[in-house]
Parts: C-alpha cells; sequence; structure tokens
C-alpha cells in the first residue's frame, strides 16, 4: 500500500502553499491523523482522516491517495476528500461577522476601514430626514 510524509501530501494536495509551514504546522501540533498527534515524517495511507486546525476552525480531509508530488488543482479531488462537519463552517462565518469588532491580539492598528466600519457601528446614524412620531413643543 502506498504510504506518503505527512508534509509533502498537505504540501501536494494544496492545504498548505510550502512543505516548511506544513512541516510547521505539524510541529506546533496543529496536524492529527485518526485523532492521534502527527509529526512531519509520520506517514499517511488511503483511508486516513486528516484534521488541519487553522484557527477558528478544524478541516477533515479523508485521504484517497498518498503522494508526495504538487498536483493542479483540479486534480485534487482525487486525491483528498474534505469531510469537515458544517458547524465548523458555521464558527468560521461567524468569526468573519464579528471580526471586525473582536481584534486577534498581534494583529496592530485598525486600518482606515476597519475604523470606518467601528464608527458606524457604534454610533447610530440619525439624519434631519427622519420623521418622528411626536411634536416639539417650542
Amino acid at each position: 500500500m502506498p504510504e506518503a510524509r505527512i508534509d509533502k501530501w498537505m504540501w501536494a494536495v494544496r492545504i498548505f502553499k510550502t512543505r516548511t509551514i506544513a512541516a510547521e504546522a505539524c510541529k506546533k501540533g496543529r496536524v492529527s491523523i485518526n485523532g492521534g498527534a502527527a509529526k512531519a515524517a509520520r506517514m499517511v495511507k488511503p483511508g486516513d482522516v486528516v484534521q488541519v486546525r487553522k484557527p477558528p476552525i478544524t478541516y477533515s480531509f479523508k485521504v484517497l491517495q498518498a503522494i508526495e508530488k504538487r498536483i493542479s488543482a483540479k486534480l485534487v479531488p482525487e486525491v483528498m476528500e474534505n469531510v469537515t462537519p458544517p458547524d465548523q463552517y458555521e464558527l468560521l462565518e461567524l468569526s468573519r461577522i464579528s471580526g471586525f469588532v473582536d481584534r486577534a491580539k498581534g494583529t496592530g492598528r485598525p486600518t482606515k476601514k476597519d475604523r470606518r466600519m467601528l464608527d458606524d457601528f457604534e454610533t447610530p446614524q440619525v439624519s434631519a430626514d427622519d420623521d418622528f412620531d411626536f411634536e416639539f413643543d417650542f
């Protein structure tokens, strides 16, 4: 049965942009195979389920073929199957919605666009054209 190193496989199927980043993720404990922690040299074989934690969500992929050479994006579905549960994608969407209010530590100062979005969120927009239900006595 063919086997491949986990760092090479993740790079080959385009989960990570470089093999170095894939190996670093393994070193930091963000990658697991069938529920167990995986080092960069760990071998994967068809049928294994690889979990990759990219905060805020954990992606799950089923290995269909063990390869070590990078392939085109069109061929990726033949090599792996995305089995990430839908609730993980809901977490991703929630973090996108609330992202500009709750800035992650270390992301630096807000950009001009972020600042405007924060200001619009914090202060309600009231215009002179608003119709009020009550009369002012002058």
